[in-house]
């Protein structure tokens, strides 16, 4: 998979009749903590509150131009896909149903109701919900929406399109991994554009696939993700966007719950912004790799910050949420 400069400028025109590009900032606070310039992608800053958005506009656009006798769309999601998918297919007139798992973000799971989703929960994590949704689609004659798709990822790619526009030079750039589209789309949008930076990606300890895959060479699945930092809770991996990062991306980190609290944390004392916590792992990651980005010019994805308030208070409290 690969997009050209054009193909990208496309679908940011795309994607900015809908929204306005998200800003990136590069803030002192976190710079003086790295010893780095820190540039900020605020990707909370989208209609939905998180990147997703993105893919949601260009998939149905896609859709329903290839497939107009299409009535509905089913997918399955943690929250801020099936947020993105719900909000572009129901203004579309499409109807959207969409399995999530029991037990994650009862904040999230509402903004889906209200972007007009019906929502199901189903069993106890995101891979299995994603093997209903596929099942369900086929006997109801539904579009599966999968987690994966080049036209999702076209939608995606336009916030690196922004940010490498916007920040050429940049050194580095971490990027979470659940499915795969963020850093995917981060390393599609650096190679149209010919920037230099290396794309980092970031796993939670506690759902590690993409770096047990990337590690083994293969694809990898682990039998549990479970970890507050629900956009990147995945227990098994994609193939397509496997064969992306493990070739492009520089490395993978792993961070734990405790230390992706504490860059929500610091994210509220540095830049007042609310961040969840796959959108605070790379920061999490940047504060462990502090020491090899000295003074450099660093930017980090807050793909998204649709953070539920119980867990939000726990965070402040200093504490760590617990699923």
């Amino acid at each position: 998979m690969e997009f050209s400069k054009d193909e990208l400028e496309r679908a940011a025109g795309l994607v900015h009749s809908q929204m306005r590009p998200t800003p990136q900032y590069a803030w002192p606070l976190l710079g003086a903590r790295v010893g780095a310039q820190v540039w900020v992608k605020h990707e909370n800053h989208t209609p939905t509150g998180a990147f997703k958005v993105r893919g949601g506009i260009t998939f149905i656009d896609w859709l329903k131009r290839t497939f107009p006798e299409v009535r509905g769309i089913c997918t399955a999601t943690r929250g801020n896909h099936g947020q993105s998918q719900a909000r572009a297919a129901v203004a579309a007139g499409l109807t959207a149903k969409v399995y999530v798992p029991f037990g994650n973000s009862v904040e999230k799971y509402a903004a889906m109701r209200a972007f007009g989703a019906e929502l199901i929960e189903f069993v106890q994590d995101f891979d299995e919900a994603k093997e209903e949704a596929f099942r369900v689609a086929e006997a109801e004659n539904l579009f599966i929406v999968p987690p994966f798709h080049p036209e999702l990822v076209r939608g995606v790619a336009t916030y690196g399109y922004e940010l490498f526009s916007a920040v050429p030079d940049l050194d580095a750039v971490y990027v979470p991994i659940g499915c795969g589209s963020g850093i995917c789309g981060t390393i599609l949008a650096r190679e149209a554009l010919g920037a230099q930076a290396e794309v980092i990606g970031v796993v939670s300890e506690n759902a590690p696939t993409a770096k047990l895959s990337v590690e083994a060479g293969g694809l990898v699945e682990t039998n549990s993700a479970r970890t507050f930092a629900d956009g990147m809770a995945v227990r098994v991996p994609v193939q397509e966007a496997f064969d992306i990062y493990r070739e492009k991306a520089a490395r993978i980190v792993t961070v734990s719950d405790a230390e992706v609290a504490e860059a929500i944390r610091i994210y509220y004392r540095d830049t007042h912004n609310l961040a969840e916590g796959a959108g605070a792992a790379p920061l999490a990651a940047l504060m462990q790799e502090k020491d090899q980005m000295q003074g450099k010019k660093v930017a980090v994805i807050l793909c998204g910050g649709n953070i539920d308030r119980e867990w939000f208070l726990t965070v402040l409290e200093g504490g760590v949420p617990e699923v």
